[in-house]
């Protein structure tokens, strides 16, 4: 049995939905899931799990959230190279500057992402729900 951190900083409450559905998909494929907040989770609990989903809206000038997500991704990004994951996240604006930058990042520290980042417009919809899941099923 898989074990999968969902690992995820939510202002809203949308991003925190989304890291729900997608911990819901992999514990539907027999995973073992924790949901975690960036303040649980550090570059010692990487070798803790299988794999990984990382979730962050997009903040300000499409960035991640800079006080506590962002030094999180910053300690443990160097120990994710040959390590499953996947990203997703909550936006108002823009046009997903912050996920593609975020997943060249994931990319140059060498992680495996499992499967295409997805992002959401505000609120997730059923749609969104269950593309979520699917997210959540694809790393389990």
């Amino acid at each position: 049995m898989a074990k999968i951190a969902v690992v995820f900083w939510s202002g809203t409450g949308n991003t925190e939905a989304i890291a729900n559905a997608v911990a819901d998909g992999a514990k539907e494929k027999g995973a073992e899931v924790e949901l975690l907040g960036p303040a649980d989770f550090s570059a010692d609990s990487v070798d803790n799990y299988d794999a990984f989903a990382f979730g962050c809206p997009a903040m300000g000038a499409e960035v991640l959230e800079e006080d506590e997500f962002q030094p999180m991704w910053d300690a443990v990004e160097s120990k994710l190279s040959g390590k499953k994951i996947v990203l997703f996240g909550s936006y108002g604006w823009g046009d997903g500057e912050w996920m593609r930058n975020w997943e060249e990042s994931a990319k140059n520290a060498g992680a495996e992402i499992a499967a295409e980042s997805l992002t959401i417009n505000e609120a997730p919809d059923d749609d969104g729900i269950a593309k979520a899941k699917a997210l959540g099923a694809a790393i389990a």
